[in-house]
């Protein structure tokens, strides 16, 4: 009777496995922590709850939920017989290796869900602030700087791909950090997807610390990249000092060549750029066309984009295993993609720095730190900033235009890599 209790404790139950193995119990209290900053803290909880319950289902032993990486030979273990998952079919895949790895090699190793996810960012998205202010654009290229400065950095210890995969963090940008990791290092998927998905959680915190500096009980401990004074830059009181000469009489006719106008100048100056930005575009293009495409903007915006999310979530989720994440390249990726994001946010406001130097219309700072991609909560976030040093100067009109040419800087940036190193 002993013997059959024993047989069921350890064969029918993960508790023998989790014992054996206390690492798991990390990678339990990771899922915990990113639930908890999603669900009650409320960070990008449409992507962090699905990626940190994959993580959760992933690390069950014996459940068969957790996605299984091939080796550089592109094998993986079959029954304890090792195949090329390349030359699996999807039905085998699901069958012999479980059905998070069939969405995993379906949708997010073809690199099918990122552009389709850009699509639903491009309907969310209005240009016409950026376009309204369309100096201000130039800092969502400058807030790129992050993920080149990184990249010169991470090369002496990752391979070139793993290096550009690492720094596109920086980005602020999950998909576009997801289809670049694919193209060049899919083996690094899980951690970077993780790492740039809860920066982007964080922007709340990480962009007042490089603005403002870190304080702990009312001291400043370091010093942020802004003044006092930078900070209250009052944008409205600006334009009616040095008011705008351009006058664009029609807005909505602008709005609907904008997308065609980029997509077309991208795929002939970065072609590999073209499955992310013009997806975003033609997102973008069916949302201003107006109520003949209602029905295919409706889908876009909504149905797609929030199925596409919850599997990229999951799928994603699913590949932080204990042996893919409990290593020193995981540490690596996480402190790497830290500096990314931050040599970002501050490469945004030298720019607008070295701008005020040069123009007599002064430039808020925190215009060139929401230069990222995580529309719009770094605008928010900055908004809310220059509230605090003057409670009538609103930014967010103004942060927005560089927040969202910030899309495209970053999809711009992947372009670039993936040509080079893909």
């Amino acid at each position: 009777m002993q013997e059959i209790l024993e047989t069921i404790y350890y064969k029918m139950t993960a508790i023998s496995a989790i014992v054996d193995h206390p690492e798991f119990l990390i990678m339990y209290a990771l899922a915990f922590v990113l639930l908890y900053l999603g669900i009650k803290k409320g960070y990008e909880p449409l992507l962090l709850i699905p990626i940190a319950f994959g993580v959760l289902i992933a690390n069950f032993p014996g459940g068969g939920m957790g996605v299984i990486s091939p080796d550089g030979q592109g094998m993986v273990p079959v029954n304890g017989v090792m195949k090329n998952v390349y030359e699996m079919s999807l039905p085998e895949i699901a069958h012999d290796l479980g059905i998070m790895n069939f969405l995993y090699y379906a949708l997010i190793k073809t690199g099918l869900l990122p552009p389709i996810i850009f699509m639903g960012v491009g309907a969310l998205t209005d240009f016409g602030p950026m376009l309204r202010n369309l100096k201000l654009a130039i800092f969502g290229a400058g807030a790129q700087f992050g993920i080149f400065a990184v990249l010169l950095v991470a090369c002496n210890f990752f391979t070139m791909q793993e290096a550009a995969s690492l720094a596109i963090i920086g980005g602020a940008d999950g998909p576009t950090a997801i289809f670049t990791t694919i193209k060049l290092a899919p083996h690094m998927l899980g951690p970077i997807a993780i790492a740039a998905y809860s920066y982007m959680a964080l922007v709340p915190v990480i962009v007042p610390l490089v603005v403002e500096g870190l304080y702990i009980n009312g001291r400043r401990i370091l010093p942020g990249l802004c003044t006092k004074k930078e900070l209250a830059i009052n944008m409205k009181e600006q334009d009616k000092l040095y008011p705008n000469k351009t006058e664009i009489k029609n807005m909505q006719t602008l709005k609907i060549i904008f997308p065609i106008a980029v997509t077309t100048i991208v795929a002939i100056i970065v072609p590999s750029a073209v499955s992310l930005v013009g997806m975003l575009m033609f997102g973008n293009l069916i949302k201003e066309v107006g109520s003949s495409t209602s029905r295919i903007f409706d889908a876009a915006s909504n149905t797609i984009m929030n199925a596409a999310t919850i599997f990229l979530g999951l799928s994603v989720g699913a590949t932080m295993t204990v042996d893919a994440f409990l290593n020193w390249t995981t540490i690596g990726i996480v402190t790497g993609g830290f500096f990314a994001f931050g040599l970002s946010i501050a490469g945004g406001i030298l720019l607008a720095k070295i701008y005020n130097l040069f123009s007599k219309k002064k430039i808020n700072p925190l215009i060139g730190a929401t230069g990222l991609s995580a529309v719009p909560m770094a605008s928010r976030v900055a908004n809310e900033i220059a509230l605090k040093y003057d409670p009538r100067n609103h930014v967010l009109n103004y942060c927005m235009s560089s927040n969202v040419s910030g899309v495209i800087g970053s999809a711009v940036a992947a372009g670039i890599l993936i040509s080079f190193l893909g």
